[in-house]
């Protein structure tokens, strides 16, 4: 099967991560298509050019080309709940731009800085979440990390090649409180707690409604009768996660993270900050408009049984334009251990070469997040730049415990506890996709063929005291 793979961004804004966002609206993202065990022409076939999915290109990796591309960042006022909000806009669209790739192209984004507002951070960079980078750390996008802040009237070119990985990607902000004011998607802000506020509303595909508020526009996906159709659901959200689903439609997931796995059904998926799942539906449901719901589950959100609220349509080519008058029948929620690779990633019965654990708490007097009770602190230059530079250790310009020396080509453990302040948490590793041996609230280790991932969840759902979650990786160049 030939692969491609496609990006997508959000946007890098801090006035708009009020909104939860589930798909790609309220936060930059990337996409990248992988292949699916499926007929391609049966899933994608007769599919209007909603945002909600992206297209796999099915080409050769022998096509691979430079593919260029230009976002520039200003600062708009948009509606996507229907109430007026300063927003960071990429090409004045919101979701901004989708960046469509194949295997092996080389991809060259400049970004261009003319943000304006000073209520909210003007510098920027970006991430290319879940692209490894291999050999391109510089690309990274993580200011102060790989790079500078992209200032204000400045232009910045990213230029790597995407190399063999395909799947489901995205690109996000990566400075300060730009993208959900400060609380990341993997390791807490020091900056979280003086910027956090919870989620006012869930927008899908730049689409929602605040609770109580009016009756602004849905997101409307559409469908033909007899088809299937590949979901690419991607949460983009500050700190919220979502529970998933399509109303009297079966949810066959068949890739995690940019990882194909073996077709596995369920009537409900959860996905963390940072997360993506491909799901398969079949639409052979009588024609008619049926919710499509991403109800959030984060501490000191309630449940809302508000229509509209949390929801998109899927609405099948015949029926009425009206919203939907369905209602959730199964929740058959999917576990991520029953998520298997298609490439087995079996680790036997070795022994880490090295353990981590990742305590994450909170200081609040000072109202900053830690890890390990240790508060990251960004240095002035890029730590990759002065490494490179060879005039300085990276632990003589580091907080101390904010730099973990890892040997080359070792099995890595690292475990993060869960039950910490504001749990759930998201962790995103660079670099990297890793192996998750025991997922959160669970005691099953699995060795064998475990789920591959690079965005875990430190405890799953609202559950507190749980083991965390433990994830193996193997350390490269």
């Amino acid at each position: 099967m030939r692969k491609g793979i496609e990006l997508f961004r959000g946007n890098p804004n801090r006035g708009l991560y009020k909104s939860r966002s589930l798909l790609h609206p309220a936060h930059p993202l990337i996409a990248i298509l992988c292949s699916s065990p499926y007929p391609v022409k049966k899933m994608y076939q007769g599919f209007p050019t909603s945002r909600f999915l992206a297209f796999a290109c099915i080409l050769s990796s022998a096509l691979a080309e430079n593919r260029k591309y230009e976002l520039k960042l200003t600062n708009e006022f948009i509606q996507p709940d229907g109430f007026n909000r300063s927003a960071v806009l990429s090409n004045r669209q919101f979701p901004a731009p989708l960046i469509s790739l194949h295997k092996h192209d080389q991809l060259q984004v400049n970004v261009v800085n003319r943000l304006t507002d000073i209520s909210m951070a003007q510098g920027t960079s970006i991430h290319w979440h879940g692209l490894f980078q291999h050999k391109a750390a510089s690309q990274d996008g993580v200011a102060w990390v790989t790079q500078c802040p992209i200032s204000p009237g400045e232009d910045f070119q990213y230029n790597f090649n995407v190399g063999e990985q395909t799947g489901t990607y995205w690109y996000h902000s990566h400075i300060a409180t730009q993208y959900c004011d400060g609380l990341r998607l993997h390791l807490p802000s020091p900056l979280g707690f003086q910027a956090f506020e919870n989620p006012q509303s869930t927008v899908i595909n730049g689409l929602g409604r605040l609770p109580h508020g009016p009756k602004s526009p849905l997101a409307v996906v559409g469908v033909n009768f007899g088809l299937r159709y590949r979901f690419r659901a991607i949460n983009t959200a500050c700190i919220s996660s979502f529970n998933f689903s399509i109303d009297h439609h079966k949810l066959i997931v068949i890739e995690a993270d940019g990882v194909e796995t073996h077709p596995v059904e369920a009537d409900v998926v959860s996905i963390f900050p940072g997360q993506r799942l491909s799901v398969v539906v079949q639409a052979n449901q009588k024609i008619d408009n049926y919710w499509i719901r991403a109800v959030p589950d984060f501490v000191g959100i309630l449940p809302n049984n508000e229509t509209g609220v949390d929801a998109a349509i899927l609405r099948y080519r015949g029926s009425k334009l009206v919203e939907p008058r369905t209602v959730q029948e199964n929740t058959r929620l999917l576990r991520e251990q029953d998520l298997v690779p298609l490439i087995s990633a079996n680790l036997g019965s070795r022994t880490p070469d090295v353990s981590i654990t990742l305590n994450i708490g909170a200081d609040f007097e000072h109202n900053l997040f830690l890890i390990n009770d240790k508060v990251y602190t960004p240095p002035p230059i890029p730590v990759l730049l002065q490494i490179m530079n060879g005039s300085v250790e990276p632990f003589s310009i580091m907080p101390t415990g904010s730099v973990i020396v890892l040997p080359r080509n070792k099995l890595i453990a690292v475990t993060v506890p869960g039950g910490s302040v504001f749990a759930p948490h998201a962790f995103h590793l660079h670099g990297h996709a890793f192996e998750v041996i025991r997922s959160a609230d669970s005691t099953t280790m699995n060795t064998k063929n475990p789920p591959i991932r690079d965005v875990a969840s430190s405890a799953h759902g609202m559950i507190f005291g749980s083991e965390g979650v433990v994830v193996p990786h193997r350390d490269s160049d």
